[in-house]
């Protein structure tokens, strides 16, 4: 026996002779060793490319925020456009620009066909008087005569009358008969 196994008595000694303590132990440990260095230095590779990539997206994320928050000012601002633009008093200044007047009165079909009401014909309001020009200007050789041309009226951008000038010929009679209808129409 060795001496460290004669030192020790009962179970003590049985165990000890089972178990060697001599080379065989650092060698058994060594695969162990480097198993354990592996993943130890994989685990942190991985932990450093994870940290990367949650970087990157957190990135990405708050270049989204930015953004969004810009897209969502541009909206805001275009939705007080059309609001400003979508108001009464706006809608009447642009469809005068355009020529247009108000309405008469309206008529209505029942659904038996028969007119309920008495249409009026829409009427523009007489021109507010233009102001005159100064008479210390000289006037523009280049210019058109202001005056009415050779046709007797004066033509609009579409070489017709303007709007805001009744033309009596092409106006109908006053009286206004509405189409015939057919029931179920």
């Amino acid at each position: 026996m060795s001496k460290p196994a004669a030192a020790l008595k009962g179970r003590a000694a049985r165990l000890a002779r089972l178990m060697p303590s001599t080379g065989p132990s650092t060698a058994a440990r060594t695969p162990f060793v480097l198993l354990v260095v592996v993943l130890l230095g994989g685990g942190l590779i991985t932990l450093l490319l994870l940290n990367s990539a949650l970087n990157e997206g957190s990135f990405r994320l708050s270049e989204l925020k930015r953004e969004t928050t810009e897209l969502t000012d541009e909206q805001q601002a275009l939705q007080r456009d059309v609001d400003s633009r979508s108001q009464p008093d706006a809608l009447e200044k642009r469809a005068r620009e355009l020529g247009m007047v108000p309405g008469g009165s309206p008529a209505f079909l029942n659904p038996d066909g028969t007119v309920r009401g008495r249409p009026t014909e829409a009427t523009a309001p007489p021109p507010s008087p233009s102001p005159t020009p100064s008479t210390d200007a000289s006037p523009d050789p280049d210019a058109p005569a202001a005056g009415p041309s050779a046709s007797g009226a004066s033509a609009g951008p579409s070489g017709s009358v303007p709007a805001t000038e009744p033309d009596p010929a092409a106006a109908p009679s006053a009286e206004i008969n509405p189409p015939p209808t057919s029931p179920g129409r």
